[in-house]
């Protein structure tokens, strides 16, 4: 007989994920999937179903780690949004089973999962790829993730500068307003980026928000949305300007425009960086595109059911 599944709601979640524990577990996870060894990660590449009449799809993210007993999945939703609409442009929940019985162990909201594991790999990406010394943070976007990046960039890094651009001026105040520490709203994109060490594009843009001109030599860019393999955040001279990382070469030439509509060339996974077999090029401008992965949310998941199981047994 097996315990009935645990349902942990986000409020559960988000008090129980912090960026000091998430991120090794992340470069670990990252490491292994990299090694493309079967007894340590099996993923396969996002499944994804068109919500057409809703214009947008579904995607499912299994994960099975089979030295760390770990089998999960996640169900994501996400959607074409047009910048006015207050309907949520992601809804994702997580499930974790025990890989043995195949019951369900818990399901859990995955707003939060999704938004701090996703920030936190660009954080992971910046901290291998950013070059030493790095003052100014841009941030093109204003929602979510937008938040969850400023929130591990400015923990986890120094900057003397953040500054924030979204398509609406009311936007940027919004976020302005709701972030603790100095950031400097920018009335365009071009306006945040020039002379920025780091950037993170974080939009609903299926077009070019950011271009190659204005981009510093050796900036480091965490490109984050455009997940479909017709849209897009960057254009194609930062694209094949730059020296391209991204979290899985699969997903990648899958999944991201970005990658394909450019035919830029994609060096490394941060994975093959923290396992050095490929080097972290820092003296040149660099791109991390982000399509995150199955095994960032097991890893995140496992951890939030091991501080839930914890908790409760503390009470």
């Amino acid at each position: 007989m097996v315990d009935p599944p645990v349902i942990i709601w986000e409020h559960e979640v988000g008090s129980l994920l912090r960026y000091g524990d998430l991120i090794p577990r992340l470069e670990d996870a990252l490491g292994k999937f990299s090694r493309r060894d079967s007894a340590e990660v099996i993923q396969p590449v996002r499944t994804v179903v068109p919500l057409q009449k809703h214009g947008g799809f579904m995607g499912l993210m299994p994960t099975y780690m089979e030295n760390d007993g770990v089998l999960c999945t996640k169900f994501v939703c996400f959607y074409k949004r047009e910048e006015s609409s207050t309907l949520p442009a992601v809804q994702a929940t997580v499930v974790l089973l025990d890989p043995e019985y195949g019951n369900i162990k818990a399901v859990m909201d995955g707003e939060v999962i999704t938004d701090m594991r996703t920030a936190a790999v660009s954080a992971i990406s910046a901290k291998l790829l950013m070059s030493p010394g790095a003052e100014v943070l841009a941030i093109l976007g204003t929602g979510k993730q937008a938040l969850s990046h400023y929130n591990v960039f400015t923990e986890i890094f120094s900057f003397k500068e953040v500054r924030v651009w979204s398509q609406t001026k009311e936007r940027v105040e919004r976020f302005v307003d709701s972030v603790e520490g100095p950031v400097r709203g920018c009335s365009s994109a071009e306006e945040a980026v020039r002379g920025a060490d780091v950037i993170v594009t974080v939009t609903r843009s299926t077009e070019p928000v950011l271009y190659g001109q204005w981009v510093k030599a050796g900036a480091h860019v965490a490109a984050v949305g455009a997940c479909r393999p017709d849209w897009r955040e960057l254009d194609d001279m930062l694209m094949k300007s730059a020296v391209v990382y991204t979290d899985s070469r699969e997903g990648a030439l899958s999944e991201s425009g970005d990658v394909i509509l450019s035919g830029a060339e994609v060096f490394a996974e941060l994975g093959d960086v923290i396992n050095g077999t490929k080097s972290a090029q820092r003296e040149k401008t660099t791109v991390f595109k982000s399509l995150g992965m199955g095994v960032e949310d097991a890893v995140s998941a496992k951890l939030v059911f091991d501080q839930w199981t914890a908790k409760a047994t503390k009470s």
